[in-house]
């Protein structure tokens, strides 16, 4: 079995000064062990409830990285996310930064803080 790091992030200088100070996992805004901080973006705390209970068909899968910009219209909705080695997961997106994306990735039972490279996404979808 292969296990999937829950953080991992490239942009980690950058969101440290946009969210500096929060406990645990600084510069992540919103961890789920702890309560929204002031001045967060509001929606950056875990989702309440646990994503649809579909697997989507992927759509096509892109031979480039996956434009910011084109992911930033999923910020703060159920995302599924394909990644190029064969993995694949309900995402809720709280951050898109100029090369990976912030947000909670479902692990089957709860929400779980991750951050991810988007040249190592696939495709996506989100709802």
């Amino acid at each position: 079995m292969y296990m999937y790091p829950t953080y991992q992030y490239e942009d980690q200088a950058y969101l440290e000064r946009q969210f500096p100070g929060l406990p645990g996992f600084p510069g992540i805004p919103g961890s789920p062990q702890f309560p929204r901080q002031p001045g967060l973006p509001p929606g950056s705390q875990a989702p309440t409830a646990p994503p649809p209970a579909f697997i989507p068909q992927q759509q096509s899968a892109s031979a480039f990285a996956i434009d910011p910009g084109a992911i930033s219209f999923c910020l703060f909705r159920n995302t599924f996310i394909w990644l190029n080695n064969g993995a694949r997961f309900w995402y809720y997106p709280i951050f898109v930064g100029p090369r990976s994306v912030a947000g909670f990735r479902w692990n089957g039972r709860f929400w779980t803080i991750f951050g991810i490279d988007t040249r190592q996404i696939n495709s996506f979808t989100c709802f």
